[in-house]
Parts: structure tokens; sequence; C-alpha cells
């Protein structure tokens, strides 16, 4: 279990930086100014040809493989809660990269889902214990 929340957390630190980069590189696009298909073209171009933008879309498919990978590895209903962690250092990067302030409402609801994260893990112990006492008492009853 000790694994899957280190490489939830490291997931979670790369998706963080992801997100903070792209919002960084999204915020210096000129942005859309009527819609017809050479405007569409013109922001694409400005999105491919921003490194910001580029480094965040390749953190995030490290994310997302990572991501994958733990779904196989585990239940869904246990990881894709626990990536909830994210959140809290999404937000740390964005206040040390990006410079924004956060609130202390923010906070406190960072930190319900920080509680609801742990709570998620917990169940999974709780699992795992009833798992081996099943275990045990059929071994017991041969």
């Amino acid at each position: 279990m000790l694994t899957v929340i280190v490489v939830l957390f490291v997931a979670a630190i790369v998706e963080s930086i992801a997100v903070a980069y792209l919002g960084g590189g999204l915020k210096e696009l000129s942005g859309i100014k009527t819609i017809s298909l050479s405007e569409i073209w013109r922001i694409f171009l400005e999105i491919v040809t921003n490194g910001k933008i580029m480094f965040g879309v390749f953190l995030e498919a490290l994310f997302f493989f990572t991501l994958c990978y733990m779904f196989s590895q585990k239940d869904v209903s246990l990881v894709w809660p626990l990536t909830s962690m994210g959140f809290i250092v999404t937000t740390v990067s964005a206040k040390l990269i990006l410079g924004e302030r956060v609130s202390t409402l923010r906070w406190i609801g960072i930190s319900l889902i920080a509680i609801g994260a742990v709570l998620t893990s917990y169940s999974e112990h709780v699992k795992e214990q009833a798992a081996k006492a099943a275990n045990l008492a059929s071994v017991r009853h041969l």
C-alpha cells in the first residue's frame, strides 16, 4: 500500500507541475478573436510553439501513463480518489510557480480533500486486513 501512495504522490507532483506550466502557457496566448478556421489554426500554432504548454502536455502524458499502470495494479475506487492529493500539490505549485494568492477558504477545502484521500487509503488497508483474516480462517478449516 505504501508503494501505491508513493507512486501516486510522485504522479501528483508531476501533474501539478504540468498544470502550472499549462496554466502559465495558456495565459500567454493572444486569445481567439473570431470563430474561423484560420483563427483556430493560428491558436493551434500558438499552442504547439509555446514551450510552457508543450512541457505541461509532456508531464500530463507521464501522469496519464502512471495512472494507467496504477489502474492495472489496484482498484479504480482506490487509485482515482487518491489522485486528489494532486489538488494539494497543484495549489502549492500555483502559489510557487505562478505566484497565485491562495485564500484560507481554499486551503480549508483542500484540507477536506486530503482527509478524504486518507479515508480512502485507510479503507484499502481495512479491505486487505479482512482478506488476510478470511484466508487465515479458510486455512484453519482445512
